[in-house]
């Protein structure tokens, strides 16, 4: 790999998931890097952090499916792809514990669920019809643009109400984090289609088996050992324009010249700083399009029983405001004699960021009794909530035309984080994306084109005939 004729000193803003890939990219190919984090720790949104109260280190449940080659990369070059645990399995459950099963078979793709689809009690014949009947259409692909919303897409195609959801609304509310009201049919059919199409390999389910500012600990450690520098418990406030085409960033520990600059923190941190930053036309009508980014919420409640309640690893609970349980003394391979720690998400929560945790609590476990009536013999030792008012951002119908490139209005500045243009939703995959893009516009700024982005996982099967 060539590297630049000198070392340009480049910041990078933010060491969520788009920051450590812009800054691993930029670390690898020779530049001086620098990234900035406000915390003590990494991860941005995607970070743990130890509980003072429970005495543990907690997150908000991530995972990654095997379409996200990006964030497999980033994880893989580190050395941190031996603490993603791989799944080729998803469990449905309902009230009363009957459970539908989606594994891929022997078919190619895009029949490797077909033997799982027509075996699962979960959904009727004509239920069945109508989410084949959809599935089909996606075969020549998904919309070119956003501006239909999911919700007119689930009528225009006849989706039955037990479709809705058992099927459609699992996935939508756990993968993109929002109502059917709130997400473009463009983004949503984008992971209907990996996940249940493309490919048996790009629909298993990675589910990390350490807290997340560990897994992300690795990647910056790399960025370490490739000469660049990490600094904690730096803000960065105000950026000023300085001689030489540099650019001054300032905050209450830091005062730091820069050749480049790639802010890869969330729109609303970005927003924050636009008034500081010179006055355009452009960077008008920029910081007007950043006013269409809306949030998202997130809970998640988290139990640490004295037995175990169940041995599933994971599974998408039908039917409830929960969404999703997953067993992390099975995935993370706890002993025994820790007792049993799940976590329960209620994903596209608003109602609940209002509500007491407390309240949040009880419905929670009457509601997983439901499902595991051994959480009714369990002795719950200790329990937390974690809400998330900011996890991430709405796709809603019409927004790509918003979302940045990583060039900004201002030379020198360049942009990351999962709301860039990368044809993604809120995601990990998507910030990573975000942040090997405004890694080689950086490197083509200063002469030394670069490609950061790994390829797409491919077809297989039959799906390979059709169009990508």
């Amino acid at each position: 790999m060539s590297t630049p004729s000198s070392s340009p000193q480049i910041a990078v803003v933010g060491a969520g998931a788009a920051g450590i890939a812009a800054a691993s990219a930029l670390a690898r190919a020779g530049y001086a890097v620098r990234l900035l984090e406000r915390r003590p720790y990494v991860g941005g949104r995607a970070s743990s952090y130890p509980h003072p109260a429970l005495g543990e280190v907690v997150d908000c449940q991530h995972v990654l499916v095997g379409c996200c080659t990006n964030l497999i990369d980033l994880f893989t070059r580190s050395g941190a792809a031996g603490s993603i645990r791989w799944y080729r399995e998803l469990t449905f459950l309902e009230p009363g514990g009957r459970a539908s099963i989606f594994r891929p078979g022997w078919l190619p793709a895009p029949l490797h669920y077909a033997g799982s689809f027509l075996q699962a009690p979960m959904l009727s014949l004509a239920d069945k019809r109508a989410i084949a009947r959809a599935m089909t259409g996606l075969l020549g692909g998904i919309p070119s643009n956003d501006d239909e919303g999911l919700e007119q897409w689930l009528r225009r195609t006849g989706q039955t109400e037990r479709a809705r959801r058992h099927f459609w609304e699992p996935i939508v509310v756990c993968t993109l984090n929002d109502s059917f009201q709130n997400c473009s049919t463009r983004h949503a059919t984008h992971v209907f289609r990996e996940l249940f199409l493309k490919s048996p390999a790009s629909g298993r389910l990675g589910i990390p088996t350490v807290p997340l500012s560990d897994l992300y600990a690795a990647p910056a450690r790399s960025i370490e050992s490739h000469g660049g520098v990490l600094q904690f418990r730096a803000s960065v406030e105000r950026m000023e324009p300085a001689p030489g085409d540099r650019w001054r960033l300032l905050g209450p520990s830091l005062d730091y010249l820069a050749d480049a600059v790639v802010l890869a923190i969330p729109f609303e941190q970005m927003q924050r700083l636009l008034p500081n930053l010179p006055a355009s036309p452009e960077a008008a009508a920029w910081a007007t399009r950043l006013t269409r980014f809306v949030h998202a919420s997130y809970t998640t409640v988290h139990l640490w029983f004295d037995r175990e309640i169940t041995p599933l690893h994971h599974a998408a609970l039908l039917d409830s405001d929960l969404q999703w349980i997953f067993n992390k003394s099975r995935i993370r391979d706890l002993p025994p004699a820790q007792g049993s720690y799940v976590e329960l998400v209620i994903a596209a929560s608003p109602r609940y960021l209002a509500m007491p945790r407390a309240e949040i609590l009880a419905r929670s476990l009457e509601n997983l009794s439901l499902y595991f009536p051994d959480v009714r013999q369990a002795t719950l030792i200790k329990s937390g909530v974690l809400k998330e008012a900011r996890a991430t951002f709405s796709v809603l119908p019409g927004l790509d035309s918003s979302r940045p490139s990583p060039k900004s209005p201002w030379p020198g500045i360049f942009l990351a984080g999962d709301w860039a243009a990368t044809g993604w939703p809120s995601t990990m995959e998507s910030a990573v994306r975000s942040g090997y893009r405004a890694a080689e516009t950086v490197a083509s700024s200063f002469g030394n084109p670069q490609t950061f982005l790994a390829l797409e996982l491919p077809a297989s099967g039959l799906m390979r005939l059709a169009p990508q």
